[in-house]
């Protein structure tokens, strides 16, 4: 059975179906490897990001195991079926992407003087949990919302909420094992601090500009190649 060529329709769950297809059918058997990521992105003429985000959902439903370093290993034929309503992460972090710029314009037209205080303090909660070898979730989610709040509009911080607990589901965690560590989460701050400065400033340019190089990084470090046994921080545990 042939790769066939995907559809620009929920990209990742499309190419999870056809790998999926392809093990279930004994294409690829048990203990084999897949072929590299760049080799199935160019047959099945899709992105990179958008391939690795359908292994990821492979990986969660039990079928294959990501090496690093070494490749995806077919671990099983049989889907553990948890993931049919479950968005994409690197979607979750574009839908935010799409309305956190704008909230982040309106946080720099603020007058609420507690504002850039409260965002000081989630950067240094996220730096505590940083140096305590812990995932600064509390401090990054804290920070978000404090953003939505500063638009007086319960809606906006409920659709941010919301989006930001996306980060929970399980392909979103699994993703993050392979992608987050101590470095990463250091220059997620700086971007945040970045953006505290051109709230303080009352330019909400400079702080729309900031919101979307943030969550482009972000993007780009969940969407980066696969790290090699190398590069993982073991020194460093969960980070």
């Amino acid at each position: 059975m042939p790769f066939q060529p995907i559809e620009p329709r929920r990209l990742y769950r499309q190419i999870a179906e056809q790998v999926r297809q392809l093990i279930q059918s004994g294409e690829f058997a048990v203990g084999s490897r897949l072929p590299a990521e760049r080799d199935l992105a160019v047959k099945m003429g899709v992105s990179r990001p958008s391939v690795r985000e359908a292994l990821i959902a492979l990986e969660v439903e039990g079928l294959v195991e990501v090496r690093m370093g070494s490749g995806v290993v077919v671990i099983g034929r049989e889907r553990l079926r948890i993931l049919d309503n479950a968005p994409g992460p690197l979607e979750i972090i574009r839908a935010r992407q799409f309305i956190e710029c704008e909230l982040a314009a309106l946080a720099a037209r603020s007058t609420d003087a507690t504002l850039v205080p409260e965002l000081e303090e989630t950067l240094r909660d996220m730096e505590s949990d940083i140096a305590s070898n812990t995932l600064p979730i509390r401090g990054d989610r804290a920070f978000h919302i404090r953003i939505a709040q500063a638009s007086d509009n319960s809606a906006l911080q409920a659709v941010i909420t919301q989006l930001f607990d996306e980060r929970n589901n399980v392909m979103f965690e699994r993703l993050g094992s392979h992608f987050e560590r101590e470095a990463s989460w250091k220059a997620a701050v700086d971007e945040h601090r970045a953006l505290v400065q051109a709230i303080a400033f009352h330019d909400p340019d400079m702080a729309r500009k900031a919101m979307i190089s943030h969550l482009d990084c972000s993007h780009d470090r969940f969407s980066a190649g696969w790290p090699t046994t190398d590069d993982r921080d073991t020194s460093k545990g969960v980070l």
